[in-house]
């Protein structure tokens, strides 16, 4: 699997639990969630770094728009953590960039 594609799969857990514990969304991910994860694939699509890119906050050029960028800021905070208890493979991968 390609860089691109784990970070795409990560940011939809990280998206995914937020959604489900902050909205309480059970069947999918509401409208404001959906349109962030969409997003951020969108973003990752473009990224001009491609397989040689970092994580998004260490990267030089900041491709977010400041709003969304607030947004996924607010669900890495908070399912970055929770993603060791609910999915605690993709976490250590996550981690080591594998």
């Amino acid at each position: 699997m390609s860089r691109i594609e784990r970070e795409k799969k990560i940011i939809g857990v990280m998206v995914d639990i937020y959604c489900k514990k902050k909205h309480k969304h059970k069947d999918g991910l509401c409208e404001e969630c959906q349109e962030l994860l969409d997003y951020s694939r969108q973003r990752l699509d473009k990224c001009k770094f491609g397989e040689e890119k970092t994580y998004c906050q260490k990267c030089p050029i900041h491709c977010y728009k400041k709003s969304m960028k607030e947004k996924v800021k607010d669900v890495m905070k908070f399912s970055g953590p929770r993603l060791l208890i609910y999915r605690p493979v993709d976490f250590f991968r996550h981690l080591i960039g594998k």
